[in-house]
């Protein structure tokens, strides 16, 4: 596992920020609230959370255009993964007719920047409603449980946990895991990049990144306490 490090409230405006880094790879996230959900939300007085995504075009260590950036399918799956990943964990019918646009602006990508997303938002999602609920604006608590995601794989026959570009680059097998505090799978994402592999290696996987994400949900515990509240 990378080191981890959290720095709280990043920048001035959002209800909720911060800035997640698993080993090299930083990720600034921002939570903002506001009364505008989609239609369906709306329909059964239910809120709804959604997630955008991106990186700086230096990010990477060759520069990629903005437009590429923001139009590539890569992004796009990136972002549905962020928002199903938070939404596990929030009631929306607690938070009826509240948006929250959850915002992960990769600074500097060396591999596994979805799950560092997913990680950091969740952060900041939970310090913006709180802002609410202490500006009275929020009645009941819609916050369930904890979520965090980690990245596991094969790489020359070895199980890695939290790859890195380097070992993402020639990963025999790469999976993301997600998963609640309580121990609960919220999304179990990968593929064979070389070859097959086995219902052995695929156990044995699930257990590396759950030994890697109660790492991160210590973290997160750290910081957030009890997010019954």
């Amino acid at each position: 596992m990378r080191p981890i490090r959290v720095i709280q409230n990043y920048i001035k405006y959002p209800e909720g920020s911060c800035l997640f880094q698993m080993g090299d790879t930083k990720v600034l996230c921002t939570a903002s609230l506001s009364d505008d959900v989609p239609d369906h939300a709306k329909e059964s007085s239910k809120g709804w959370v959604t997630a955008e995504y991106s990186m700086l075009p230096r990010a990477t260590n060759t520069r990629s255009s903005r437009g590429k950036i923001a139009t590539g399918g890569r992004t796009k799956e990136i972002q549905r993964l962020i928002g199903r990943s938070v939404r596990a964990v929030v009631d929306m019918s607690a938070m009826p007719e509240l948006g929250i646009v959850l915002d992960c602006d990769v600074l500097q990508a060396d591999g596994g920047t979805r799950t560092a997303s997913i990680n950091g938002a969740y952060i900041a999602m939970v310090k913006a409603l709180r802002r609410w609920k202490k500006e009275g604006r929020l009645n009941t608590w819609p916050i369930q449980d904890y979520v965090a995601a980690v990245s596991v794989g094969i790489v020359d026959g070895k199980f890695i946990l939290d790859l890195d570009y380097a070992h993402d680059s020639k990963a025999e097998v790469d999976f993301n895991v997600v998963m609640t505090g309580s121990g609960r799978f919220v999304e179990l994402q990968g593929n064979a990049e070389h070859k097959p592999f086995s219902q052995g290696d695929l156990q044995k996987m699930i257990r590396l990144a759950q030994t890697g994400i109660r790492k991160i949900l210590s973290v997160q515990k750290e910081i957030l306490g009890d997010i019954r509240r």
